[in-house]
């Protein structure tokens, strides 16, 4: 596992589980508004199915002590490639050329085949809880910069790193939607599920989605499925 990836999280985690603490986490009130109109366009990994079954389990403990939480379903669950395309109101998947997005993403997919992600304990950010991943190599990372420089020297519509420029292959799984009202207990079930093995995902496809915000399949169409 990268020392430095595991420090991120670390980071994460001890700064995240201090918010709640002192209840300065934020809570989203968009999830079940009408009114969220954010769409966009992502590259993204589905973890394996008996990864995300142990995800439920955790999810199952979460959510008998704070069940007004946002709990991701097993269909919703996945690693964030890259933002292609950050959600935003007005965007229009007609106004953009989908083929010319993957032809170019296929120029800069891996060689390798079955990269393989650790899912290995959970951090915390003020408005959500997090599964770990740790790739086992480092195709993910070059994957990465080879879409950065690709996009960002044509002409594509594109907003890569624009928010943040994504280095994990974390799995948003708890969205904070309202007070937590048994925040010691919901604090001592995560240091539990600390450092918990949810296993590990042999990935040999990737996804390019149009999608909502919170990647919810009833939003969600896929594009293209990348083989490799």
């Amino acid at each position: 596992m990268s020392a430095e990836l595991i420090s991120t999280y670390n980071k994460l985690y001890n700064d995240g589980i201090q918010k709640i603490r002192s209840d300065q986490y934020e809570t989203d009130d968009l999830i079940d508004s009408p009114l969220d109109r954010r769409l966009g366009v992502t590259l993204l990994i589905k973890p394996d199915e008996h990864v995300r079954h142990r995800i439920l389990k955790f999810l199952a403990a979460l959510h008998a002590i704070e069940p007004q939480q946002y709990y991701y379903p097993s269909s919703d669950m996945h690693v964030t490639v890259m933002s292609i395309i950050s959600c935003y109101e007005g965007f229009d998947l007609k106004k953009i050329a989908v083929q010319d997005y993957i032809d170019l993403i296929c120029k800069c997919l891996p060689s390798q085949k079955n990269i393989g992600i650790d899912f290995k304990g959970i951090t915390v950010s003020p408005s959500c809880i997090m599964i770990q991943g740790f790739p086992q190599q480092p195709v993910l990372d070059e994957l990465r910069n080879s879409l950065r420089t690709a996009f960002k020297t044509s002409s594509l519509q594109q907003s890569i790193d624009k928010q943040y420029s994504i280095q994990t292959a974390h799995v948003t799984v708890v969205r904070f939607t309202k007070p937590l009202t048994a925040k010691e207990e919901f604090i001592k079930m995560l240091e539990h599920f600390k450092d918990y093995d949810f296993g590990t995902a042999t990935i040999s496809e990737m996804e390019l989605v149009h999608n909502d915000w919170y990647q919810r399949e009833k939003f969600v169409k896929t594009l293209f499925r990348f083989k490799f």
